[in-house]
């Protein structure tokens, strides 16, 4: 495997992270890719436009990540945009599952299937977004570790949570 790592600091950005190699990350921004590199978003680092971090053991989540949990973080959609692929994303909307019994619209890249985002009619102006598509690798233990853990009633009994993080039986403040 190369070592040959695109750097800005003390970011780690893996020449394998996507197919396009253009992820970056400086201290206010960061750039989230799909796996395929068609979609990109530029997303907030910092508060007001990144909200909450959290790791999630709710059904849905497990579903959509095809895994026993998923790690997320809040940005308000005033503070993320698109630096490539808005057209490129397929949605997926449905309120049947949904703890809220609010809508809640999936955003995939429709080559590769990758979930960008998630946004729910229950939080309007923000959207929940998968740590794992965050470029720099670094961010995943800094400013993008859980600072919450929601649904832990559900979570699997191998699993001990994140450490440090707050314990929520349900939505994080509920």
């Amino acid at each position: 495997m190369s070592t040959d790592v695109k750097s800005r600091g003390d970011s780690f950005i893996p020449p394998n992270n996507s197919l396009t190699h253009d992820g970056w990350s400086n201290e206010d921004e960061a750039t989230a890719t799909c796996f395929c590199g068609k979609v990109q978003l530029v997303v907030p680092l910092k508060s007001p436009g990144l909200v909450n971090t959290f790791a999630c053991n709710c059904v849905d989540c497990r579903k959509v990540t095809a895994s026993m949990f998923a790690t997320n973080f809040t940005t308000l959609d005033s503070h993320t945009r698109f630096s490539r692929g808005e057209d490129h994303l397929t949605t997926f909307s449905q309120d049947k599952t949904t703890e809220s019994g609010k809508t809640m619209t999936n955003g995939f890249c429709r080559t590769c299937g990758t979930l960008m985002y998630r946004k729910s009619d229950a939080y309007p102006g923000t959207r929940f977004l998968r740590v794992g598509t965050v470029d720099d690798l670094n961010l995943h233990q800094t400013v993008l570790k859980p600072k919450d853990e929601m649904f832990v009633a559900t979570r699997v009994g191998w699993w001990d949570g994140v450490k440090g993080a707050k314990q929520w039986d349900g939505v994080a403040g509920g």
